[in-house]
């Protein structure tokens, strides 16, 4: 191959962005040290000159179009090596020499005869420096036919387009809705001709030539502004660099924004949106040019074209709306997105949303918006579920957490689905269309059955969401949201048994209960907003959705919603228990009844649902009683029930109605008497005094209750042989109560807690806690502690972890290490505020057994509150009497109160009015308060047993040394009575004494 004519102004190298015609190349720079598109050039091969393709005229030249497909095809996206051999002012155009490898682009289009050679420009030089062999490679070219050189007769007419009045300038003949309805959803072969902006492209669809404009479906690129002058071209000064050389051996130098290229810009344009030049080369730098296909989606109200474009990668089709979106160079459009299938319109959400994270190009200062949602990170944990609250809501128990324990059960909201609202019956509020259907459909798969939970994010709501929040609760709600997975060998049905899994991931979760939710019609997938955290498996969620309403199911259907109306025969008035009286000989004449546990009451009572009537009752057991709300171990048998027949579909068998509407009977779940499981777990008692021979099984409950009696479970712990009566039923030891105690804290009012001496488990609890490494602070927005959740918190006096229930929370979500909260010790009682810092979640190696604390009042005396006056010496004096002493006390049981409830800062649950004596001490502490005047005794009663009348004499004795002595309160005299130790008015119509 000949050399470079001497005089070159250098060699550089490029990529081919574009062929205009049989003799243009439009290069590009390979790289450049400025952002923006690279720069750009456009050269004429040298001495050529190719047939021209139509304009306005509306006419080729003959062969003008393979002449260009010739070199387009030959050359466009590839690397190329070029120099400018000259320009020609009077055009402004530049004509040089193009290498593609070792080949000379002009002797390859010339030896195929598809340009002819013109031999001199009007100015000397203006020639190609291979002049002589192209000449030479014409004359060939024309005696072998070849080319626009055809022999051939016909040959040269039949290369001249056909085109249509579209391809020439006037697209208003085009029939844009006949041409979507004929090729809809099917790809066309295209080549594009013109960019106008990242996401407009000017296309000739093949093989017919229509010249059309078609928008990107689904996305808008940026904006490149309106022109107001004819281009002009800025040049640049063009430089060698001798470091390397071409392959003819002559210097050559690497394209670069400051040695070749001139941008083209207009004189005076309105401005471009930011990015708008950068998208517009990114587009055209992948299809301008090149062969696509495009399927059309739609036509818009001004008959523009709407469609996808995918364009060739290696081996590979690329979606250029897919490509834009991910480079950020173009955002997601609704109305056009809505055009595209499902699957197509998800995956370009994603990238716009991957995008924003990321702030690429046109996305780099973008602010999310606020969202109220935060993602929780390593909270999976595996267990039964023991309620479906709705169909998008359950309630599962944890593995790891005994069941005895507070946080043993963890509600999940299914990620990123909304099924209809079941309603409020305590505001009359009816379930909504199919509430009960997604309920249902969900407590028949899952009660019972085990299932993984992956924690995914929390979520604050309020009265806004449409949830029903308590006024006093609006600022410190949070739910917690996760996907279920139910085990692949439970029971579903056979077009539900689908397995789920994240992009990558493996499918040994089992089945996604929401997308069996979603996919059975009973519920929708949320439109989250951007930034705002969504489940895991959100697409398979939409498709889920996709293929529920294509089916029609559900809430999906045109179908009215089934209907069902349910009796309620739980209420306590006059009409329902009258009701319920007239329903009774009904229910017991059917003997066994199927039913379902609809919501456990107690550990012995339940609201039960019977489908075949249509009604709910409160049912009981015969003969069976576990402790009540304010006992030991209630919580314990109500847990018990809620995991053995929770949501379980039962048998019962009524015996009697009692008088507040109850149903008296036996209940068997899978053919087990339920009430035996709770007398031999030691959670309940046996009572007959009005009879057993109706009472089913009743052998296998006398069993049951003696075994737990010889193991001394539970409610028998103290349980001593010989403390029953003939008929069975066990009664109360009559000898008074005496625990041997310390005091571990002093309150107000003559309140004070207690620890038993000797109790294991208060050793064991602390040596559970003393093993704990607990280092890191709580990761703020993962660890949300509740009001009445049980944690753990750092003590500083001693250094130390215990055992605490949240009393207060900070009002709105936790900011700062900082926050405050007010936790309760549940073993020692004693109430502090503490900082977030000093918190972490219960941790599953500790026991969760009730607290080790009892709250006690001093028996028959009554004490200033702190308020009050002497209540703060009565306090300090009360505490240096027991507290600080140090001292073991003997704490005689005299009466206990069950009826306080919870009692701000002093725990929960029954308290108990003692005799309090040191063990090396003369006198109670009872009389020691009265003998300094900081107490006095308790008003007397004319129904007083003997026992409480003695005590308050023997007591009054010490009361009469403070007023002699006028101690304490009674410094300045007697004190009268006040309104709540004043005797009740005398009954009106006589008879004034108890008879």
């Amino acid at each position: 191959m000949a050399s470079a004519a001497s005089g070159a102004t250098g060699w550089y190298r490029g990529r081919v962005k574009a062929v205009p015609s049989g003799d243009c190349l439009v290069i590009v720079a390979i790289s450049s040290a400025k952002p923006g598109p690279l720069p750009e050039k456009t050269i004429t091969l040298s001495s050529l000159m190719a047939p021209r393709l139509a304009r306005r005229d509306g006419v080729d030249e003959p062969f003008a179009w393979e002449s260009r497909e010739f070199l387009r095809k030959l050359c466009i996206g590839k690397e190329v090596t070029f120099r400018v051999d000259y320009n020609v002012p009077a055009i402004n155009r530049d004509f040089g020499t193009v290498f593609l490898g070792d080949k000379n682009v002009a002797v390859l289009v010339v030896s195929q005869g598809w340009v002819k050679i013109r031999e001199q420009g009007q100015q000397k030089g203006e020639a190609s420096p291979y002049l002589t062999e192209l000449l030479r490679l014409e004359e060939q070219a024309k005696q072998d036919g070849l080319g626009r050189w055809s022999k051939v007769p016909g040959a040269a007419e039949a290369s001249i387009r056909n085109l249509p009045r579209s391809a020439i300038g006037d697209p208003s003949n085009l029939d844009a809705m006949g041409l979507l309805a004929a090729n809809k959803g099917l790809p066309m072969e295209a080549i594009v001709e013109q960019i106008r902006d990242g996401s407009t492209l000017r296309i000739y669809l093949l093989p017919q030539f229509q010249f059309v404009q078609v928008f990107v479906a689904g996305i808008q690129a940026p904006q490149m502004g309106r022109r107001a002058a004819p281009e002009s071209v800025v040049e640049p000064e063009l430089t060698s660099d001798d470091t390397n050389e071409d392959v003819s051996g002559e210097p050559r130098g690497t394209l670069t924004s400051a040695q070749i290229l001139a941008v083209s810009t207009s004189a005076a344009e309105t401005a471009a949106d930011p990015f708008a030049h950068e998208a517009k080369f990114f587009t055209e730098m992948r299809v301008l040019n090149r062969d696509v296909r495009v399927v059309l989606e739609g036509v818009d109200k001004f008959s523009n074209l709407i469609g996808s474009v995918y364009y060739p990668d290696d081996d590979s089709a690329k979606d250029l709306a897919m490509e834009l979106v991910e480079n950020g160079y173009a955002k997601y459009v609704e109305w056009s997105a809505n055009m595209m299938e499902e699957e197509a319109k998800r995956k370009l959400k994603n990238a716009e949303l991957q995008a924003k994270k990321n702030r690429l190009r046109m996305w780099t200062n973008y602010v999310p918006p606020p969202s109220n949602s935060k993602a929780i990170h390593n909270q999976n944990f595996s267990g039964k579920v023991v309620e479906v609250v709705s169909g998008d809501c359950i309630v599962v128990a944890d593995d790891s957490i005994p069941y005895g324990s507070p946080l043993a059960e963890r509600r999940v909201n299914l990620s990123s689905i909304r099924c209809p609202k079941m309603g409020n019956p305590r505001r009359d509020e009816k379930p909504a269309p199919y509430a009960r259907e997604a309920k249902e459909f969900l407590r028949t798969r899952l009660i019972g059955r085990q299932v993984n939970v992956q924690m995914e994010y929390s979520r604050k709501v309020s009265p806004t969401d449409g949830s029903i929040v308590p006024s006093a609760a609006v600022d410190s709600r949070v739910m917690d949201f996760g996907s279920v997975f139910l085990l692949s060998n439970a029971k579903v049905d056979s077009d539900e048994a689908v397995s789920s899994a994240p992009p990558g991931g493996s499918q040994q979760n089992g089945v996604n209960v929401a997308e069996l939710v979603v996919g059975r019609g009973f519920g929708t997938v949320i439109r989250h907003r951007d930034f705002e955290e969504r489940s895991n498996y959100y697409d398979t969620l939409l498709a889920a959705e996709t293929r529920a309403i294509s089916g029609k199911k559900g809430i999906h259907s045109a179908k009215d919603p089934p209907v069902m109306h349910i009796t309620d025969l739980t209420a306590v008035n006059k009409n329902v228990v009258k009701k319920a009286k007239d329903f009774c000989p009904f229910l017991k004449r059917s003997r066994r009844v199927p039913a379902v546990v609809e919501y456990v009451l107690s550990g012995h009572r339940f609201k039960v649902l019977i489908p075949r009537e249509t009604c709910s009752i409160a049912f009981s057991f015969s003969g069976v009683r576990c402790p009540g709300r304010d006992e030991p171990y209630s919580d314990e048998a109500i847990a018990l029930m809620r995991r053995k027949i929770m949501q379980r579909d039962v048998e019962i068998e009524v015996e009697t109605v009692d008088k507040t509407g109850t149903f008296l009977g036996s209940l068997w779940e899978s053919r087990n008497n339920v009430a035996a499981t709770l007398l031999e777990a030691g959670l309940a008692k046996l009572q007959t005094s009005f009879g057993s021979d109706k009472i089913p099984d009743f052998h296998l409950l006398e069993q049951a209750e003696a075994a737990a009696k010889r193991q001394k479970l539970k409610i028998w712990e103290k349980f001593v042989e010989g403390e029953e009566v003939s008929n069975g039923a066990a009664i109360e030891n009559k000898q008074q109560e005496v625990l041997k105690v310390i005091v571990t804290e002093v309150l107000g009012g003559g309140k004070f807690y207690v620890q038993t001496v000797g109790d294991q488990k208060i050793t064991s609890i602390q040596q559970q806690l003393a093993s704990l490494n607990l280092k890191d602070a709580p990761v703020i927005g993962a660890f949300n502690p509740k009001k009445g959740e049980i944690v753990l918190c750092y003590f500083h006096a001693d250094k130390s972890w215990y055992r605490a229930m949240i009393v207060n929370t900070p009002r709105g979500p936790v900011e700062s290490p900082t926050d405050m909260f007010e936790v309760f010790y549940i073993d020692y009682g004693n109430q502090e505020a503490v900082p977030y810092s000093q918190l972490r979640p219960f941790d599953p190696s500790v026991s969760a057994a009730p607290g080790l604390t009892q709250l006690c009042s001093l028996a028959y005396v009554k004490i200033p509150n702190l308020e009050e006056d002497f209540g703060q010496e009565a306090a300090e004096y009360l505490s240096e009497l027991t507290l600080n002493s140090g001292k073991e006390f003997r704490a005689k049981v005299e009466e206990k109160d069950t009826s306080g409830g919870k009692v701000k800062g002093q725990g929960t649950g029954t308290i108990l009015a003692v005799t309090l004596v040191a063990v090396d001490a003369e006198i109670s502490v009872n009389a020691a308060m009265l003998q300094e005047g900081l107490a006095r005794t308790e008003k007397r009663n004319r129904w007083d047993r003997k026992e409480r009348q003695s005590a308050l004499d023997n007591l009054e004795n010490f009361q009469e040394v403070a007023k002699t002595s006028r101690r304490g309160m009674w410094r300045y005299g007697d004190i009268q009575s006040d309104d709540e130790d004043s005797a009740p008015p005398p009954r009106k119509g006589g008879g004034g004494g108890r008879r």
